[in-house]
């Protein structure tokens, strides 16, 4: 076992959920092998054609990766570890929210304009099924140039932002991509929305934290009326020109927000969940072209924290 690779008490975490071949267009290659591939990748930020043989042929690995990204297999391994977790109560479910830029390659230009074909359930395209043929495949997002992909220019250049809420134990609960000027209050409800963890036996997953902090970024009223009505507890942070007009209007300018100090103290585990994510050099740079295969790097990369966590 190479390092970085799976351990067999992590592979047996992961194998239930892996797809499996139809069986009628040969066997895929061993999935064990590939995922170390992959995440070998994700970790060094190698390029595929670099991959060390003993993974495999590398087009094979990077198909994979790319297929799994597509059809939401990375995101459902992800949320696999987490239920197990969540059945153990090793979760803790005060969570904090917040965004990183990720600046991307020159690597990362260039996709195509028009959007990804619609996967075939299947298989291939053609109608033949293939060996990376897997049920509940999806449309990726994507398409209409840089904007499409998550691409775009803001201080830092040429940029994706990386949205994403953390339980409390600094470990990635959702994750959201977008280019690198848009505002992070902007995905707020959309990172919120991405939590769903199964639970172990009957019920809905649970996608409700017990309480959320969050920077000054997030500090409005849409936001705060949204976790109000979704009864979730909050420290979030006023803004300072929102005080000053609160305090202009004397009596109608309202009671304040509430402000939890020693709550807000932990918010640092989502900046620690960030600084683990960004220990995987393929997340830190981006230099995947298509958004969704970085979406897909980046929940890897998740899923190797939670299983080592």
């Amino acid at each position: 076992m190479g390092r970085g690779d799976l351990t067999d008490a992590e592979w047996e975490r992961l194998r239930p959920f892996l797809p499996v071949s139809n069986g009628r267009c040969g066997r895929w290659r061993d999935h064990r092998q590939v995922i170390d591939g992959i995440l070998h990748r994700v970790r060094t930020g190698v390029q595929w054609r670099d991959l060390p043989e003993r993974f495999g042929p590398w087009k094979t690995v990077y198909e994979r990766h790319r297929l799994w990204s597509a059809d939401g297999t990375w995101e459902r391994l992800l949320q696999q570890v987490q239920a197990a977790a969540d059945a153990a109560g090793e979760i803790d479910w005060e969570i904090s929210v917040d965004s990183t830029i990720v600046r991307a390659h020159q690597h990362a230009a260039g996709a195509r304009t028009d959007p990804p074909p619609a996967p075939t359930k299947g298989g291939r395209r053609d109608g033949t099924p293939g060996r990376e043929a897997v049920a509940e495949s999806r449309r990726p997002p994507g398409g209409g140039g840089a904007g499409g992909e998550g691409l775009g220019r803001s201080r830092g250049g040429f940029t994706s932002k990386l949205h994403l809420s953390a339980d409390g134990r600094c470990r990635p609960l959702s994750l959201v991509i977008t280019s690198g000027q848009r505002a992070d209050c902007t995905q707020f409800k959309p990172v919120l929305e991405q939590i769903r963890v199964p639970r172990s036996g009957l019920g809905r997953p649970r996608k409700k934290p017990d309480s959320l902090a969050a920077d000054r970024a997030y500090s409005n009223g849409p936001i705060r009326e949204y976790l109000r009505r979704r009864g979730i507890r909050h420290t979030i942070p006023e803004k300072t020109d929102s005080q000053a007009a609160r305090l202009r209007k004397g009596a109608r300018g309202g009671r304040p927000p509430s402000f939890d100090e020693d709550r807000y103290k932990k918010r640092n585990t989502v900046e620690r969940a960030i600084n683990r994510l960004k220990q995987s050099r393929a997340v830190a740079t981006r230099y995947d072209k298509r958004g969704y295969v970085f979406l897909g790097t980046a929940t890897a990369a998740a899923v190797a924290i939670w299983l080592r966590t």
